[in-house]
């Protein structure tokens, strides 16, 4: 389906859009001497005092498991994180902030955390649950669209 000369300026002006905010993110990360993918890590855990898994941190992110067992491996060998076993689940361990990681989350993470609720605050609470609203629909007819491309030689 052939879309708009309208449509495609406003996905290239989304996109643009898009891309200034992950660069606020690798900016903000850059400061702490993290990337963006640590950051991000480093929230989870910071948001999960009980902990979690890394396949929990690999949903959550879209992110594969290579990518987020160096950065597991990074801030386990900082001192940062600790595994645990789960006893439901022996294969899976739970990964926990420790005390020193909790210190360095603590002067990383909820800084981070307040500058985005209060950008997002600055919205209104009606403009923000639009903005959820049409990036949940945006997201869900993405991930549509692209689960429907052929991949050349593949079987209809």
């Amino acid at each position: 389906m052939k879309v708009s000369k309208e449509i495609n300026d406003l996905v290239n002006a989304y996109c643009r859009l898009r891309d200034r905010q992950h660069a606020v993110y690798s900016k903000c990360a850059k400061r702490h001497d993290l990337t963006a993918n640590e950051l991000f890590v480093l929230d989870i855990l910071w948001f999960a005092p009980e902990g979690c898994t890394q396949t929990e941190i690999c949903e959550r992110l879209s992110s594969n498991k290579q990518t987020i067992a160096a950065i597991i491996t990074r801030f386990r060998k900082k001192g940062y994180i600790v595994y645990e076993e789960v006893l439901e689940d022996r294969r899976n361990k739970r990964i926990r902030l420790t005390e020193a990681g909790k210190a360095y989350a603590g002067a990383v993470i909820p800084p981070a955390a307040d500058a985005e609720n209060l950008a997002m605050a600055e919205l209104g609470l009606e403009n923000l649950t639009k903005l959820v609203d049409l990036t949940t629909r945006l997201t869900e007819s993405m991930e549509k669209q692209f689960n429907e491309i052929k991949i050349q030689g593949e079987q209809q």
